[in-house]
């Protein structure tokens, strides 16, 4: 009779080990998951980008422009060299940060344009237009 109460209470403990051992698996791996899914999104929404075009007075493409973004906190500059279609492109910006965007050709520099933080926009699209005639005197 006594093996019979030690055998049951073997079971019983070996069976409340594995609810147990299962239980703390589960919420783990259920409290991790969001942890997980959200590293993800949040990694995916972490950056911005930034394309447009250079355009002349005419809104014709200018190729071979030059395109400036200045980080206006740590004041570092990107370039970009536009191609025939004067397009530009600066991906994985931060969107914590501000930006400043303008354009040079031939010595005729554009308008500077402002990306700021408070922009929420994942793309954003700028022109900038740089006037190429020759000023009158």
């Amino acid at each position: 009779m006594k093996k019979a109460i030690i055998k049951k209470a073997i079971i019983a403990i070996r069976a409340a080990a594995l609810v147990v051992l299962f239980a703390a698996c589960f919420s783990a791996s259920v409290m991790a998951a969001p942890q997980l899914f959200g590293r993800n999104s949040q990694k995916q929404d972490k950056t911005r980008l930034l394309t447009g075009k250079v355009l002349d007075g005419g809104d014709n493409p200018l190729p071979n422009a030059v395109v400036y973004l200045t980080n206006s906190q740590t004041r570092s500059v990107k370039t970009y060299i536009v191609g025939p279609d004067g397009a530009y492109r600066f991906p994985a910006l931060q969107p914590s940060l501000d930006y400043e965007v303008y354009a040079q050709f031939n010595n005729r520099k554009s308008g500077t344009k402002t990306l700021s933080q408070f922009d929420d926009r994942s793309q954003v699209y700028i022109s900038l237009k740089i006037n190429t005639k020759a000023e009158a005197k």
